[in-house]
């Protein structure tokens, strides 16, 4: 298996980032984790019906990062600070989207549909456990559930809910909370 590369530090430790910045580097590395999970479950001979089934489990991951970094810097920055830098981080995904599911399946509002998604997950990730040690069952649960709900459960795809909660969640918690501390430090 290849190592995921992801960015964790800045080239010019002594520059002060502004929070599009950060967001832009956070979203990067969350894309390219999401898009490894995806691969991931395809790997490890789950089944995806087609293109859109596969960036609809993306967007599950995107989401589920979104609230780890939001949970992450509550502490960290200033109310304002914290506001920006998580709707810069959405944006910045959202074009993500935009410009994937456009490649894949043709003009659409893909950027507001990954919005609409994220707005109705963060009411239901509210109700989830987040502490010093990280994201409780209950918030791996909701990622895994969300993820069986666009995969379905026929056949291997069962099991994905597992795979999700045991195995990928806890890696992209694990770096998601190395690189966004170190970026905003």
């Amino acid at each position: 298996m290849a190592v995921l590369r992801l960015k964790s530090h800045w080239h010019d430790d002594e520059r002060q980032r502004s929070i599009e910045e950060v967001a832009g580097a956070i979203g990067f590395n969350g894309w390219k984790l999401a898009l490894d999970k995806a691969k991931t479950l395809h790997g490890e001979d789950f089944f995806f019906r087609d293109d859109r089934q596969r960036l609809a489990v993306i967007t599950e991951y995107l989401v589920f990062q979104i609230q780890i970094v939001h949970r992450l810097i509550h502490d960290q920055l200033s109310p304002q600070d914290e506001v920006d830098l998580i709707a810069a981080l959405a944006h910045k995904m959202a074009d993500f989207m935009q410009d994937n599911g456009n490649d894949l399946l043709g003009p659409g509002d893909h950027a507001n549909d990954f919005i609409a998604t994220l707005n109705r997950r963060a009411a239901e990730y509210a109700d989830t456990g987040f502490s010093d040690d990280g994201p409780a069952y209950s918030f791996y649960r909701h990622l895994g559930a969300s993820i069986q709900g666009v995969m379905g459960t026929a056949g291997e795809n069962r099991w994905v809910i597992d795979q999700v909660m045991d195995v990928d969640g806890p890696e992209v918690f694990g770096h998601v909370q190395r690189t966004t501390g170190s970026l905003l430090g």
